[in-house]
């Protein structure tokens, strides 16, 4: 039996994966989720949500992503990496929340799979010359090893002559699971192709093929003069097999996945690390001084990313920037980013614009989330300013494909000035561009769109700092909660004043350190042995953020709102420091 494990198996017919469609495949005790994504990929999964085990084939496919029917949870196509829990929709899920995958190869009209195949999936010479046609699939209650055993006796005509009597039958292959008749019949034939899938110990599916598709005029009655056949073949197998012990049914290994792994916020281990490589496919302007960038795998599957994630970029030069994903969802084949060349850039915009080139491999860090998108708002306003378009147009895309209510207002200097046209257009009358506005015309477009806040609405906004610091203050006098307006920015504008030293202890790994003037926190965890995750290094973007338990912090980012400032119980490790002459931070 272990070999079966290891070879390729039918385990769908591609009629069984219409649009949106997710099938029930089964194979030696094992169930399976098998879909077709809208890009044309095949799914096959671990028939189970991680939450609570319900089985995904009876859940939503809308072409990018599988959504479970009992409490939500979504799974990106391609990387089965979870997407959106309706329990927590202001968290992004932890990358550790991914569904197991199978490899999956359509041909000669099948679907093939198994738990562990050896290798690529073999050809088969009298399928590869001609125009395979699979057949019904016919379920039999019995073990593999008898169908396949009477397999050999099944007796039927060439598809020129279905209506003849007598075709001499030629059995040419008779493998394991896998035998190939000749029916001949005068100076015509027909050769079918029949496979065996163990679904479980007692229970079997016979999958054919015809080696070439009958002519359209004969179609229906060579599928009805096979399926009376094998239809009538599979009762004299089951009533063989009712004579014989029932064996013991097959017990396949189901990998659990514990609450806390599938409850617990994100780890990242490593501050900047760089652990993916990917090779610029294409290079492109999109806009007036904007690069867009497609960065496809060196190797392996992308990992799964959510709506307002970005990545570390490690350049040819040694900087390290942060850009955002761009992509809707099911884009998981590649990452796609837009560079502004900066004209003060300090040369990473620079080495983006000028010296990276189609072809080029980057390293590049997994997927980061912390300006994650809501999926149960009553309605969603996206507020965008210049490249401040890049992580609001991939949250507006998998709003738009799940058409939930949403507005796309998108500022900027100029038609030519606005990224990535060919996506807008898509998004259609969700986009509101405001063009070569001053500030003060900003500022009044502002007001007119953040006038009509209602109990559940939530408003995203990234741009540039100033317009950044209006629409959070328009927002807030006309009655937006905290809780509602969410942000990045792309770089902390504050000067930093790093002229402090103070102490910290650190609760779970009991030291205490000292903080000098002119470094800072995260530097000196480092320093001493204390790994803790970053991204920009510049209190822009939240990942290096700390639960603090004592001390009073001085807060010099722009990631945190005025309540998560004034609450006292988190810091950005990057470049906020201490008022007090301790603090007590939760590592």
């Amino acid at each position: 039996m272990e070999t079966q494990h290891r070879k390729w198996h039918p385990i769908a017919a591609s009629s069984d994966l219409p649009l949106r469609h997710t099938f029930h495949g089964q194979l030696l005790g094992r169930e399976f989720a098998v879909w077709r994504a809208d890009d044309g990929y095949v799914n096959v999964w671990e028939n189970r949500c991680l939450h609570r085990g319900v089985r995904l084939s009876i859940g939503i496919n809308d072409g990018a992503e599988l959504k479970c029917q009992y409490h939500g949870w979504r799974y990106a196509n391609r990387t089965a990496g979870c997407t959106y829990i309706p329990a927590h929709p202001a968290d992004a899920p932890a990358r550790t929340i991914c569904n197991r995958t199978y490899p999956a190869v359509e041909r000669y009209g099948l679907v093939w799979s198994g738990e562990t195949p050896d290798g690529e999936l073999p050809e088969i010479s009298e399928l590869e010359a001609g125009s395979p046609c699979a057949l019904r699939a016919i379920p039999v209650n019995a073990p593999a090893d008898l169908v396949t055993k009477r397999l050999a006796e099944y007796r039927f005509q060439p598809n020129a002559k279905i209506d003849g009597q007598g075709a001499e039958i030629t059995v040419e292959t008779a493998q394991d699971g896998h035998l190939s008749l000749s029916s001949v019949d005068g100076e015509v034939s027909t050769k079918l192709l029949l496979f065996v899938q163990p679904v479980d110990s007692n229970r079997t599916v016979v999958r054919g093929v015809l080696s070439d598709r009958p002519k359209q005029e004969d179609e229906l009655r060579v599928f009805l003069h096979h399926s009376r056949r094998l239809s009538s073949l599979r009762d004299l197998i089951e009533a063989e097999a009712a004579g014989l012990p029932v064996p013991e049914p097959m017990q396949p290994v189901i990998h659990r996945v514990s609450e806390e792994l599938a409850s617990m916020p994100e780890q990242t281990l490593s501050g900047r690390t760089a652990p993916l490589r990917v090779e610029v496919s294409r290079k492109w302007e999109t806009a007036a001084g904007i690069a867009g960038l497609k960065l496809v795998p060196v190797g392996e599957q992308l990992p799964t990313f959510q709506p307002g994630a970005h990545i570390d970029v490690h350049m040819p030069n040694g900087l390290v920037r942060q850009y955002s994903l761009t992509n809707g969802p099911g884009e998981t084949r590649h990452y796609t980013i837009g560079v502004k060349l900066e004209p003060d850039s300090r040369g990473g915009s620079q080495c983006m614009h000028r010296e990276v080139r189609e072809g080029d491999v980057l390293a590049i860090s997994e997927p980061r989330n912390n300006f994650p998108l809501r999926r149960d708002a009553v309605k969603t306003l996206f507020v965008a300013g210049g490249i401040g378009i890049t992580p609001l147009l991939s949250m507006a895309r998998a709003l738009h494909h799940s058409d939930l209510p949403h507005e796309l207002h998108y500022f900027s200097q100029s038609e030519k000035h606005m990224a990535f046209p060919e996506v807008l257009e898509r998004l259609g009358s969700g986009v509101v561009p405001h063009l070569g506005l001053d500030p003060a015309e900003t500022g009044k477009q502002l007001k007119a769109i953040l006038s009509r806040y209602q109990p559940a609405m939530h408003l995203y906004v990234c741009g540039p700092g100033p317009m950044l610091e209006a629409t959070r203050k328009i927002a807030a006098d006309h009655g937006w909660p905290d809780n509602s307006i969410h942000f990045e920015y792309f770089k902390n504008t504050n000067e930093v004043d790093d002229s402090s030293s103070f102490e910290i202890d650190l609760a779970r790994s009991v030291m205490t350190l000292q903080v000098p003037a002119g470094k800072t926190i995260l530097a000196v965890l480092r320093e001493n042995g204390v790994d803790v995750p970053s991204s920009c290094e510049q209190g822009a973007c939240g990942t290096c953020l700390t639960t603090l338990l004592e001390g009073e912090p001085d807060h010099q980012d722009v990631y945190l709102n005025e309540s998560e400032k004034s609450s006292g119980n988190c810091i950005m490790t990057c470049v906020s420091r201490a008022k007090s002459g301790r603090l007590v931070l939760d590592i």
